[in-house]
């Protein structure tokens, strides 16, 4: 990297422009835990490498890189003073530039270099600027490091946000800075170089986060993931849902995860150390973590999952034996009931007046509490037929309610949008989806609750359907009333306040089952007999045979349904 800092422009914001900086500084054993990840160890030869930290602020992670580097010199015979492009450094904020400047002549003076040396290098390795917009041209690094500020865009000037947005093609909807640092960064590893950060993991399951997994699971490997929700990993208290996530530019292969606790400590991560080195063949039995090893990851956008080291051991096994819930070979396909835009004019149970082929009988989540369908009187007031929207002229009763509540109906975005169809509901009713037998699921949900409707209801937006052209829906019903479904959504939903699951159709999509055919006659008695019952522990034993789950994964089902229930 030849980039000067007196070649850079000016920063775009600072905290005179009435921005966050979002700056959370990392305690020295984690930094250390992280450039051994990323194999910046002494006994390489540092010298011929270059290694990046994108927003340095008072030197957390560039002091320890200093003393590698130096370390690594003396072992293998370079001078330091030939080393112009080894570090580059950026922040945003003169202070923290000018700060770690002053803290690397020191550094470097402790190490034996001359003054000169030592001003000349902290001023090409401390740059002052904004590494997002900064052009890096052709440079290249072999290892990318750091803790990238956490900081919503909706803070950040809108000018400069606008910025960050055309340079970052990750960086849409709601999007935290930090997602930027990740795309600027892998964009500048070498074939084989290793991005290592401490960041929030919340871009692994929130919509905001889909374009930069997409980008990862499609050019980069994931090769190490450590969940550090509870361990005290920077120097001052922050609810940060903190991660090292270890990337690197080459196809992917294995994965190693380890959920911390908050016993995690320096001596914890030195125990664990040798294992994530692959120094060990055996994984380390350590009260303050958990860890597992995975044959690869996923691709895509789609949400990574949550959990354990061995919960995410045994998703990926069960993904790798069973098809998913939604599967053309079998006709079972996932939906959403109709969206209105206006429940309270479109939902009724004061219908007269209005045809009769109109109306719809609706059933909602607060209608199959019971485990079974009980109708509360209320209708749809149906303005599709075959798919299509009706001519109101043909329905003098419907023209006659929709007129009463035009006003309405038409405040509505869709109308809006749709002047000529102002009276279409937000969804189109689906033909003979009413008379169709369907398994019934509430969005919001502490477990799966799946009920059958036998062909007599048309569904509110508030539940979720399955339906299916070979599948028993009481047996199939018994695997999704099972802590088996309960685990997959578990692991890939974003989790209300509460603890409580969304049982959306893109998490149902993620459950796995075998195929009908492949569920023993005892064993479809069973589940359909415990479906029937609600009996969910029953329905759970049921599907752990046919899973081919041992006790293990069956305790592990049954401390998280005993959690879900608290």
């Amino acid at each position: 990297m030849t980039l000067t800092s007196e070649a850079l422009p000016p920063p775009a914001w600072s905290p005179n422009s009435g921005g966050e900086h979002g700056e959370v500084f990392t305690r020295r054993w984690v930094v250390d835990l992280i450039l051994d990840l990323v194999g910046y160890r002494p006994e390489a030869d540092l010298g011929a490498s270059t290694i990046v930290e994108p927003a340095c602020g008072c030197g957390a992670f560039l002091l320890p890189i200093i003393e590698r580097l130096c370390e690594s010199c003396a072992m293998h015979g370079r001078a330091l003073a030939d080393l112009d492009d080894a570090i580059r450094g950026f922040d945003l904020l003169a202070h923290n530039a000018e700060h770690t400047r002053k803290a690397v002549v020191a550094k470097l003076l402790e190490f034996g270099e001359s003054l000169s040396t030592a001003e000349h290098l902290a001023q090409l390795w401390v740059t002052r600027g904004d590494f997002l917009l900064t052009d890096h041209g052709n440079d290249v690094a072999d290892f990318v490091v750091g803790n990238p500020p956490y900081v919503r865009l909706e803070q950040i000037p809108d000018d400069v946000s606008d910025a960050y947005r055309s340079e970052c093609s990750t960086m849409r909807g709601r999007a935290d800075l930090f997602v930027g640092f990740f795309e600027k960064g892998l964009a500048l590893l070498a074939p084989g170089g290793r991005l290592g950060f401490i960041c929030a993991d919340r871009w692994m399951r929130n919509q905001y986060g889909a374009r930069l997994r997409q980008l990862v699971g499609d050019r980069y490997a994931l090769e190490t993931l450590i969940e550090m929700h509870d361990a005290d990993a920077f120097e001052a208290s922050v609810s940060a849902y903190p991660a090292i996530t270890v990337l690197r530019n080459t196809s992917q292969g294995r994965v190693k995860l380890v959920e911390a606790s908050s016993s995690f400590d320096e001596a914890a991560s030195r125990r664990l150390g040798p294992w994530l080195r692959s120094e060990a063949d055996q994984e380390p039995a350590d009260a303050s973590f958990e860890v597992a090893e995975l044959k690869g990851w996923l691709t895509g956008g789609d949400h990574w999952p949550t959990g354990s080291p061995y919960v995410l051991e045994l998703l990926a096994d069960l993904e790798s034996r069973f098809p998913p819930l939604e599967d053309p070979r079998t006709g079972t396909r996932v939906g959403i009931g109709v969206a209105t835009g206006c429940d309270e004019v479109y939902i009724s149970d004061a219908t007269q007046g209005i045809e009769d082929d109109r109306l719809l009988p609706l059933v909602t989540a607060g209608d199959i509490v019971s485990g079974q369908p009980n109708w509360g009187g209320r209708y749809l007031i149906n303005p599709w037929e075959d798919g299509r929207l009706v001519d109101l002229v043909e329905f003098p009763g419907l023209a006659d309610y929709f007129r009463v509540h035009e006003s309405r109906i038409r405040r509505r975005h869709v109308a809006r949008r749709r002047p000529s169809t102002w009276y279409r509901t937000i969804d189109r009713v689906t033909p003979g989806l009413r008379e169709r037998p369907k398994l019934l699921i509430p969005d919001i949900k502490s477990s799966a609750h799946p009920v059958l409707d036998e062909g007599h209801y048309y569904p509110h937006h508030n539940l979720y359907f399955v339906v299916s052209d070979v599948w028993d829906l009481e047996v199939l019903g018994g695997l999704l009333l099972s802590d088996v479904a309960n685990l997959f959504v578990g692991a890939y939903c974003v989790k209300m306040r509460g603890g409580t699951y969304r049982f959306q159709a893109q998490y149902l999509r993620k459950i796995r089952v075998p195929h009908p055919t492949d569920v023993s006659t005892g064993a479809s008695d069973e589940l359909r007999a415990a479906f029937r019952h609600r009996d969910a522990v029953t329905a759970t034993k049921a599907a752990a045979s046919i899973y081919g789950l041992d006790e293990g994964a069956l305790a592990e089902l049954a401390a998280r349904r005993s959690s879900a229930r608290v």
